[in-house]
């Protein structure tokens, strides 16, 4: 099920041809929301985007795990991770429901 990838340079066509900036400033303006939001989960803030999804950023504490090729035990530092959490709309889109069943201001 592998499907096209989306880059920034696709963003930014979609933001010259829907919002009729030129493709300078509409490659500019990918550049500063996708900063802003390095900027703010490096952080530590969630990033929330209403009828999308949150960008979280979590703390794993130090574990110990195991290596699957020779079995050996590994100390895992701990670190932060980004997690995201599609909203309702977005997994109704996903799932094809056409938005029934989700609110705009779900999660």
């Amino acid at each position: 099920m592998a499907g096209k990838t989306v880059t920034r340079a696709d963003l930014s066509e979609a933001v010259y041809h829907q919002v009729g900036l030129s493709r300078t400033e509409s490659a500019a303006l990918v550049e500063t929301v996708l900063s802003e939001i390095c900027t703010c989960l490096a952080g530590g803030e969630t990033v929330k985007l209403s009828s999308f999804g949150s960008f979280v950023v979590r703390s794993k504490g130090k574990r110990v795990g195991r290596n699957p090729k020779t079995g050996v035990e590994v100390a895992i530092e701990p670190r932060q991770v980004m997690v995201f959490k599609p909203s309702n709309v977005l997994k109704a889109k996903i799932n094809g429901l056409n938005g029934a069943g989700a609110h705009e201001d779900d999660d």
